[in-house]
């Protein structure tokens, strides 16, 4: 009771400020696919939620029906394409997403939203580059963060990580159109197809928006680790305007 009366005096107090009761920013985090749809679907969702309790936001999760045709953007201050694959938003939702991220809002996508809407130009520009292919199975590598990203060295790991994914090649390299956070190491694992530059994290401003993308994250049990939770973190951080880095 006493916690309803102090939640009541707030909103009226508000009120007679002029400032109106104060609305939660909402997350908006897909799920639907149109192509392959993978069994860390839950654990990227589940790992998503947590990172965003701290933050105050919102979580509403969007399965289907595919292709989606609308998305609810009211009041939602980013877009999480978790593991999102094929033509999983109609034309109506995918030029309401292109106009969000344009217009400031903010775009997370994780490991298989780079396997979607190959037909869509725009597309490419909101997530960074399309995925291309990746080697058979799982495979161990090297991951490298990028030096300018202070705060891994406390997980113990510095800025190099070893982890064991499904690792993607992508149709062009994007570094010059996206600030890379993380490469991967093809001399560590076999069957890498993008040479000595291997690019698999990146964030990029598109418009007045932000967008971050993750190529890890097929295997469910890497959003329990402390590193992967400390990348996404940073990233959904940064797509909210609430993080000074990527």
């Amino acid at each position: 009771m006493a916690g309803l009366r102090l939640g009541f005096v707030a909103v009226v107090a508000a009120s007679l400020l002029g400032a109106g009761p104060v609305v939660a920013e909402r997350l908006l985090v897909l799920t639907a696919t149109a192509g392959y749809r993978h069994e860390s679907i839950p654990a990227t969702a589940a790992a998503i939620e947590d990172l965003a309790r701290p933050l105050g936001l919102v979580v509403e999760r969007l399965d289907g029906p595919v292709p989606l045709p609308r998305l609810p953007l009211e009041g939602v201050v980013a877009v999480v394409l978790a593991q999102t694959t094929g033509d999983f938003l109609g034309g109506e939702a995918a030029a309401a997403l292109e106009s969000f991220v344009r217009g400031g809002g903010g775009l997370l996508a994780v490991h298989a939203a780079a396997d979607a809407h190959y037909g869509w130009p725009a597309f490419e520009e909101l997530v960074g580059a399309w995925f291309r292919a990746h080697p058979p199975g799982l495979q161990t590598t090297l991951v490298r963060f990028a030096p300018d990203l202070p705060g891994f060295e406390a997980l113990g790991g510095g800025r190099e990580w070893w982890v064991t994914d499904e690792l993607y090649d992508f149709r062009s390299n994007p570094r010059g159109r996206v600030q890379v956070i993380a490469t991967i190491d093809e001399r560590t694992y076999e069957g890498g197809g993008m040479g000595a530059d291997h690019p698999i994290a990146w964030c990029h401003r598109v418009g007045r928006g932000r967008s971050w993308y993750t190529g890890l994250g097929h295997r469910a049990e890497l959003f329990a680790d402390p590193v992967m939770r400390e990348h996404l973190s940073r990233g959904l951080a940064w797509v909210i305007g609430r993080g000074r880095t990527c």
